[in-house]
């Protein structure tokens, strides 16, 4: 079937990013080309991405508004970064110093008007189409919005005329809202008769989140166990009963991963394949030597942000009995300050078994997955997870929660699983010290059984995490509102 969609985000890569946000948005319109659909993705031209506009590239100025939260607001079309392209460049609102939600001293006061003007621009251009170069005509058949930033998107049209669009809107991260004061209703452009609370009103401010939710025609998240999770109080963070009373157009799509940025086979150093180990073996020892490790059992590694919502608090009380049993640990990450202290006392602890590297390196994120035997992913929520797909891909056994896409993407090594042939990596729950104690325990056991370790390896390495199916999904997912 095919047609077009307009995908509005606040990063995407290669171009910003923050987080697994830009890593979706920057992969799903090639995933989705296949399948006959034409998709542009909007961003605001922050102060980095305006050189592509002052250097030219072919960008053109497709849309413009004058009193635009301040000032005037012009949409550029174009192409970089192997992306279809609408920038919006508003210097009053983005050209600033900083990361896109907030600069040296905090989040940025007016992020609701910042974010605002972007979905105010994009409804625009689903409801009025553009001009292309070439006086070629492009209007989009969808809209799809991405998390808070572009929640109030579906809001414009519903409440401003969808022009013959549809919408979706994804939820990423539930956790994170767009919360705004109430006295901002009419700055926001939004009707004061939506300001209760089947509609706009949230605990007597808005969201723009809620906002999205309430009006877009479908809502996905990016798993399908997270997509039942947040209809219910522990996970859905307040927004479980907006979530309940729309089931019927709910649903949860996987994530994937880049298969050809993370493949063990393409590594520069000590390449590997599932039929073909040594590399990895090769991998396992210089990690332990740029670590300064001598791990006799499962060498175990945490690439994550250092935070209690990744669980990584639990680890000094589950760690013990793994240690003495001959595993080690090797971390890379940063967050907050007493969870990188928890993680270099445990270093301090353990010298030889647990290492620590604070920060972020994508080089060194790489050698672990390559040289580590399981990496491990805690969490207390998470909606999808890319880290354990790293992990499947470069047969490096995922311990994790079983929660959220973590629980989608890991079949556990129960007696059943193993004795078909089907299991991946380790799955516990509760998420508390005790579960993880006891998940750690079974992967020193697991590992000392090289056999059936050999076939949870070969296992995780032959499990598809592309995008081809994710993008299958999308792709009956738009057709299905076409129709």
């Amino acid at each position: 079937m095919g047609g077009r969609v307009l995908s509005v985000a606040s990063e995407a890569v290669p171009l910003i990013k923050t987080g697994g946000l830009a890593d979706v948005v920057g992969a799903l319109p090639a995933a989705l080309a296949g399948a006959g659909w034409e998709m542009r993705v909007m961003l605001p031209a922050y102060r980095p991405l305006r050189g592509l506009l002052a250097r030219g590239g072919g960008f053109r100025e497709v849309m413009r508004e004058d009193g635009l939260w301040g000032g005037e607001g012009r949409v550029f079309a174009g192409e970089a970064g192997g992306l279809s392209l609408f920038l919006l460049d508003a210097p009053h609102l983005y050209d600033r110093e900083g990361g896109p939600y907030h600069g040296p001293g905090g989040d940025w006061g007016d992020n609701a008007q910042r974010f605002a003007a972007l979905s105010w621009m994009a409804a625009r251009v689903a409801r009025e189409g553009v001009t292309l170069a070439r006086g070629k005509a492009w209007k989009p058949d969808i809209l799809h919005a991405h998390d808070w930033q572009a929640g109030l998107a579906p809001a414009y049209l519903a409440y401003h005329g969808p022009g013959g669009c549809a919408s979706v809107m994804t939820v990423h991260n539930i956790a994170f809202q767009g919360h705004a004061p109430a006295r901002l209703l009419a700055e926001l452009r939004l009707p004061p008769a939506e300001f209760h609370a089947d509609a706009l009103e949230y605990y007597g401010g808005l969201s723009s989140l809620k906002a999205g939710l309430i009006t877009a025609d479908r809502i996905t998240t990016v798993s399908p166990n997270y997509a039942d999770e947040i209809m219910r109080p522990e996970f859905g963070l307040g927004l479980q009963g907006v979530l309940a009373a729309r089931s019927t157009v709910v649903s949860g799509i996987l994530n994937g991963i880049d298969t050809g940025l993370w493949s063990p086979e393409a590594e520069p150093e000590n390449p590997y394949s599932a039929r073909a180990l040594a590399g990895k073996a090769k991998a396992r020892a210089g990690l332990q030597a740029e670590f300064g490790l001598s791990v006799p059992g499962p060498l175990t590694v945490l690439v994550s942000r250092l935070t209690d919502q990744k669980g990584v608090d639990l680890l000094p009380a589950a760690l013990p009995d793994f240690i003495e049993g001959g595993g080690g640990l090797a971390v890379l990450g940063s967050g907050d300050p007493g969870a990188e202290a928890q993680m270099l006392a445990l270093a301090a602890r353990w010298p030889g078994r647990v290492s620590v590297r604070i920060g972020y390196d994508e080089a060194l994120s790489h050698r672990l997955f390559q040289g580590g035997d399981a990496v491990l992913v805690p969490s207390r929520f998470e909606p999808c997870g890319l880290t354990q797909m790293y992990g499947l891909r470069y047969g490096t056994i995922p311990l994790v929660a079983a929660v959220g896409g973590l629980a989608d993407t890991v079949i556990h090594a129960s007696p059943a699983a193993l004795a078909a042939g089907v299991a991946t990596g380790i799955t516990f729950w509760p998420t508390d010290a005790l579960a993880l104690a006891q998940a750690l325990r079974r992967l020193n056991a697991l590992y000392a059984d090289q056999k059936i370790w050999s076939r949870l390896r070969r296992n995780a390495m032959a499990q598809e995490n592309g995008w081809s199916v994710s993008a299958g999904a999308y792709a009956a997912l738009y057709e299905g509102m076409l129709r």
